[in-house]
């Protein structure tokens, strides 16, 4: 029973708080309030679709089993169709971007020759880390942050409460490269900022 309201708790907060993030981040984006690279959204889309398929096609798994990757799934179409819509010139393409992209449909077509599943998985998380690699680009060359601390700490918080709930290795991967790899954005956000800072004073 204990376990049957953690993982209740879990897929509840885990839900509530992805739905909060894509309702946010949609209204700062329509306000011009952020600038978020659609190329990174339009790979989180791809990849998290393929991820979400390939683990429930390796076990008998359901939805929730996943929720995590289940609710990432519509926050990053939904996000990626408000980038497109608002988003100014520099949420567009470059040639980084593109770059990234032929990567990401070298994978995909891996998966579609060969239908393994588990090794798609692995691969797919491939793509979810090359999907930070514009606004991480940006960051680095721009020293600007354009990014909100607020959505992103909600996008950390919702990968880890996931963990109390889901079922199976490719979830739990799923999830731990999820948490590495916001924390090492937010990391980078934090430098950016602190530069900032600091040139202000000086």
């Amino acid at each position: 029973m204990h376990e049957i309201l953690i993982r209740n708790i879990s897929i509840a907060s885990v839900s509530i708080l992805n739905l909060a993030i894509t309702i946010w981040y949609c209204w700062l984006t329509y306000k011009q309030k952020i600038k978020p690279a659609l190329a990174m959204w339009i790979f989180f889309t791809i990849a998290v679709a393929i991820s979400l398929t390939t683990y429930l096609e390796s076990d008998h798994f359901s939805l929730l089993d996943n929720i995590l990757n289940t609710t990432d799934l519509a926050l990053t179409a939904i996000v990626s169709i408000a980038i497109y819509i608002f988003g100014d010139h520099t949420t567009r393409f470059s040639r980084f971007d593109k770059g990234c992209l032929i990567a990401v449909l070298v994978i995909v077509l891996f998966w579609f020759i060969t239908k393994n599943h588990f090794v798609t998985h692995a691969l797919t998380q491939g793509i979810l880390v090359i999907a930070y690699f514009p606004v991480i680009s940006r960051l680095w060359k721009t020293r600007e942050n354009s990014e909100s601390f607020l959505i992103w700490t909600g996008m950390l918080l919702a990968p880890l409460l996931s963990l109390l709930s889901s079922k199976g290795t490719l979830a739990t991967i799923y999830s731990v490269r999820a948490i590495v790899c916001i924390a090492i954005l937010m990391l980078l956000m934090l430098r950016v900022e602190y530069q900032r800072n600091k040139f202000v004073r000086d």
